[in-house]
């Protein structure tokens, strides 16, 4: 799709009166598509991160599933550090619950087929029979797979009160 809609930008370029004109042409029309993309794909990150929100409040582990790429590296702000198979396993089985996970600001970066947020929010929750109200730092890297956006790697850092 990229292609042709270069071919169709440069053919409408190559009426210009110049190679400059038209390569400034081809180069604004470029820049205009890859900002809407961009734009496209931001909106398609908050609405993952509010689903990936709402299944772990719900523990929804069929959800999951769906939203986190096989090779997920999930870091709590507790310094643990656990797999896919680890976190589904301990949310499963209700060793990790969040009973609201807030956000105060989300910022999204879109690089190509990957994309990273940061964000602020308070979590809170149960972890291995201990309660936690955290106000902390997320930063989550999403990887494009197969049309879906997939959460590759999750972090959370707590901030100062």
């Amino acid at each position: 799709m990229k292609t042709l809609l270069g071919m169709v930008l440069l053919a409408a370029a190559a009426n210009a009166a110049d190679h400059a004109t038209a390569a400034a042409f081809a180069a604004d029309h470029f820049k205009a598509a890859a900002n809407a993309a961009a734009g496209g794909a931001e909106e398609e990150i908050r609405r993952a991160e509010a689903a990936w929100a709402l299944a772990v409040q719900a523990r929804d582990v069929a959800a999951l599933s769906r939203i986190y790429d096989e090779g997920l590296i999930y870091a709590h702000s507790t310094g643990v550090v656990e797999t896919k198979a680890e976190y589904m396993k301990r949310l499963s089985g209700g060793l990790q619950r969040y009973t609201a996970v807030r956000f105060e600001s989300t910022r999204v970066s879109v690089h190509g087929e990957s994309a990273v947020t940061v964000s602020r929010l308070r979590m809170s929750g149960q972890s291995n029979e201990r309660q936690f109200d955290d106000h902390l730092m997320m930063m989550h890297v999403w990887v494009r797979k197969g049309g879906a956006w997939k959460l590759a790697a999750h972090q959370t850092t707590k901030l100062a009160e």
